[in-house]
């Protein structure tokens, strides 16, 4: 048996069109949404993913930028650039991406966002909405991102155990949340476990679903997998790789090859969930400048 596969990518270009289609409304009103990326430091990880977003962001036709600033820079100066983003009308979604230097915290940081412009969905406003169940907060993209996949995969949840591995504060724990609530498209009863769970194997086995988001290259392994069950795997690892030129590779927490065997679908990666946290962070930003805009 091989597992379907659950194209990201195919899902993603279905969103994009929806959200450009929005964006074009948004425009014949005088209106281009506008999204900010605020970048600290020269990460090379997070030079591709911004890069990335922005791109995706032109394509739909978003006016997009990115901040960079400095590995050095205090928290002041941050805040006070974050102050101006907020002030300014024609940025609807700003977007503090991660990892930040250590000496930035990260609490601080994401909480001086306005809340109305948090597309990424981190401010605690935000967070608490989801909490309560409140649909006017944004979603965090990444598990709205999984979400839409399970969605647009026709993958049954009413009733399903789904099993979180991870419990991170912009995967894990908000995503549990999210498959718990009375709501189509959800409605699973949830286990959230992490890498130090007794006897994980025999938890995770019990899983119509199983999303990996503990940050372990190709931690969950075909002895993880019940037969048939849908994984969904979250984790962007880089690990040593001779053979490519830039002397790494990158994985996700899945052992893709080996749990494809007994796995009823899978998400690949990449080529999974990423795109959709992409899709996600732009309908975010489009629903931030239509509600910004009545």
């Amino acid at each position: 048996m091989s597992a379907r596969i659950l194209d990201g990518e195919s899902f993603a270009s279905r969103l994009h069109r929806e959200t450009s289609v929005r964006v074009d409304k948004l425009k014949s009103r005088g209106i281009t949404p506008g999204l900010v990326f605020i970048r600290v430091g020269e990460d090379p990880a997070s030079r591709a993913y911004v890069s990335r977003k922005e791109k995706r962001a032109q394509e739909a036709g978003i006016n997009s930028r990115t901040l960079v600033l400095p590995e050095s820079t205090l928290l002041p100066a941050l805040l006070g650039e974050i102050d101006t983003l907020n002030a300014d009308p024609k940025v609807h979604g700003i977007l503090i991406q991660s990892p930040l230097p250590a000496s930035l915290p990260n609490d601080l940081v994401y909480a001086r966002v306005s809340p109305a412009k948090d597309v990424d969905g981190f401010h605690p406003v935000n967070f608490g909405k989801l909490l309560l169940g409140d649909p006017t907060g944004f979603l965090p993209c990444t598990p709205a991102g999984i979400l839409e996949i399970l969605r647009l995969g026709e993958i049954p949840t009413s009733g399903k155990h789904a099993v979180v591995v991870g419990r991170g504060q912009i995967v894990g724990r908000p995503l549990a949340l999210l498959l718990a609530r009375k709501a189509p498209g959800t409605d699973c009863t949830v286990t959230l476990a992490h890498s130090r769970t007794a006897d994980l194997p025999s938890l995770t086995r019990q899983a119509d679903i199983l999303i990996g988001a503990l940050g372990r290259p190709l931690f969950l392994k075909k002895e993880h997998v019940k037969p048939g069950a849908i994984v969904v795997d979250v984790g962007v690892n880089r690990i040593p790789d001779q053979a490519n030129p830039r002397g790494y590779r990158l994985v996700g927490d899945v052992d893709f090859e080996s749990v494809k065997t007994v796995a009823g679908a899978i998400t690949p990666n990449p080529g999974g969930v990423g795109p959709m946290t992409i899709a996600l962070l732009l309908s975010n930003t489009v629903r931030a400048a239509e509600d910004l805009s009545r």
